[in-house]
């Protein structure tokens, strides 16, 4: 990391962002305001398949490949495929977003030092990709 790294505020989000849509891109929009540098995690498929008793449509590369492809976040890692938040010990975001769906209370126990924001929702009852899905 380069001395003007140090200086800037990172902002870290969390997520599946399976088929991409306008409310995934706000989501991203809205955390980037809160920093100058964006780090977007994307689950991995063993996650989301744990966690949403489904695969997703696209792969955890395609995903990650889709976010890159917005230009909105400065950096798109993938999650560990163990809850280890070593993304988290690694990057040292100054704030972490959460969505409006997303649970965060085990994260600000275990991170009590990291500032956390709940990000409201942008028409949830037409972007919402499990709404899309169907």
């Amino acid at each position: 990391m380069n001395k003007s790294m140090k200086s800037i505020k990172k902002v870290m989000v969390f997520g599946t962002f399976d088929l991409l849509h306008k409310g995934h891109t706000y989501f991203l929009k809205e955390a980037k305001k809160y920093g100058d540098y964006l780090i977007v995690v994307v689950a991995r498929d063993t996650t989301v398949e744990k966690i949403k008793k489904k695969k997703p449509v696209h792969s955890e590369l395609g995903r990650k490949q889709n976010l890159e492809n917005t230009k909105i976040p400065d950096k798109v890692i993938l999650g560990e495929k163990e809850l280890s938040f070593d993304c988290i010990i690694n990057e040292k975001p100054d704030i972490i977003c959460f969505g409006y769906d997303q649970h965060s209370q085990f994260v600000e126990k275990k991170f009590p030092k990291i500032e956390y924001v709940r990000l409201g929702a942008y028409k949830p009852h037409k972007y919402k990709t499990s709404k899309i899905r169907k």
